[in-house]
């Protein structure tokens, strides 16, 4: 029942209406002020790269139709100082609470303690959710009540627990909260996501992509129906519809992954009662990747030090061949090794590559060349489409033997064969 509450919903990377537990809450308490802030500057070394802003400015848009749709829309606000301006938001709409979905990442997590202060010191209400996860990372211990440091563990004990079955339906209408002239709102434009001089390599990503939550919703519904059955037969091809192509669309939380988890287990199911063997062995394949996703999450929160040392303590100081030419060499495709170059201008080019080329290139960058995975890691998050930081931090960790369970150091790919 609603309450009339004035709530300030700030949306960061979960762009999506449906089972958003942020703006549910808020839509259910009374008057709702959906507000996106974009501050450049808190961003530091991890400012999205091109591609990720383009698919950012998308799918923002798509989020603004749809919540005129319900009666608001979405305030865009740029500035070099966010919680000054969640403050601004406070005072221009009298609101009383602010709700948002959890992050994880490093520079959120600095970010979000400080709102909270901020707004806790002012008497302001304000409650954080999950969206982003099947299970906050507080949730999973190991029987010693420490957190894991191996998948294996972590997975099982997840699938192990009850999942939420229950999906939050879109808010049948917002009730809008409108603000004064202290919110300096702008434009889409106007926050600066994509600049003239990358227009035109921009057009290219739009034949190819449609960012959006409704998009990603029915890219995941294709997906299920069509292509999760021989998942686990062509997985590792990196020709043809061979992956979902449903990581944007998480990063951004354009589809909700806890939806993503029912559907695909819902299939598995299915095909288990059918004694559907090679769909059940595809359903497994599926989940353990949007485990891993968590996993990637579960790492970061734990030990937040990972984007810039290794778990492993023995290799923290490797020595590592800090060599900027072999570095531009890799980067620009031009190492003399045709699938790690393909892979690589590939990536320049359209903002995307296959997992399989993801991990054949990262291994020859750091096994082959023995450059630091940070470097690596760094690229990645500067030029994919769907550059996620936890999930760059986690693989390129992995791929250099950085993780308890990770690729031994001496394992290394072919770089010039893909099987």
């Amino acid at each position: 029942m609603a309450t009339n509450r004035k709530t300030i919903v700030w949306f960061r990377r979960d762009l999506r209406i449906e089972d958003n537990p942020a703006l549910a809450a808020a839509a259910r308490e009374g008057s709702v002020f959906p507000v996106f802030i974009w501050c450049p500057e808190e961003e530091g070394q991890f400012h999205p790269g091109r591609a990720s802003r383009w698919w950012m400015k998308q799918s923002l848009a798509h989020l603004n139709q749809s919540l005129k749709a319900l009666g608001s829309h979405l305030t865009f606000i740029k500035t070099d100082n966010t919680v000054s301006s969640i403050l601004d938001c406070v005072r221009a709409t009298g609101a009383t609470k602010v709700v948002f979905n959890h992050l994880y990442d490093p520079v959120s997590l600095v970010r979000d303690h400080n709102v909270k202060e901020k707004l806790a010191e002012r008497g302001i209400s304000v409650q954080g959710y999950n969206g982003d996860l099947l299970y906050e990372p507080w949730e999973i211990n190991s029987e010693n009540g420490k957190p894991f440091t191996s998948f294996a563990p972590y997975w099982k004990k997840c699938l192990d627990m009850s999942v939420e079955s229950v999906m939050l339906p879109p808010p049948w209408r917002l009730l809008p909260l409108s603000a004064g002239e202290e919110v300096w709102a702008c434009s889409i434009e106007e926050l600066g996501l994509e600049n003239e001089a990358e227009k035109p390599s921009n057009a290219l990503l739009t034949r190819a992509w449609s960012p959006g939550w409704s998009n990603g919703d029915k890219t995941l519904t294709e997906f299920v129906e069509k292509q999760l059955i021989d998942y686990a037969k062509n997985s590792k091809k990196v020709v043809g519809n061979s992956t979902s192509m449903l990581s944007p669309y998480l990063h951004f939380g354009e589809v909700s992954v806890r939806r993503v988890f029912q559907c695909v287990r819902m299939k598995k199911i299915i095909w288990a009662r059918d004694k559907n063997g090679e769909g059940e062995e595809s359903a497994d394949l599926f989940l353990r990747g949007i485990g891993q996703r968590e996993y990637s999450r579960y790492i970061c929160f734990n030990f937040p030090f990972t984007h810039e040392q290794s778990l492993l303590s023995h290799l923290r100081f490797f020595p590592w061949d800090a060599d900027v030419g072999k570095f531009k060499a890799w980067s620009q495709g031009r190492t003399g090794y045709p699938l790690v170059d393909a892979g690589m201008r590939e990536l320049w080019a359209t903002g995307w590559m296959h997992n399989r080329i993801r991990v054949i290139v990262s291994s020859f960058a750091v096994k082959f060349l023995l450059l630091p995975w940070k470097w690596g890691m760094k690229y990645f998050w500067d030029t994919l489409l769907d550059a996620d930081l936890e999930c760059d931090i986690i693989g390129w960790q992995y791929i250099s033997g950085s993780l308890p369970d990770g690729h031994e150091l001496d394992r290394l790919d072919n770089p010039a064969v893909c099987f």
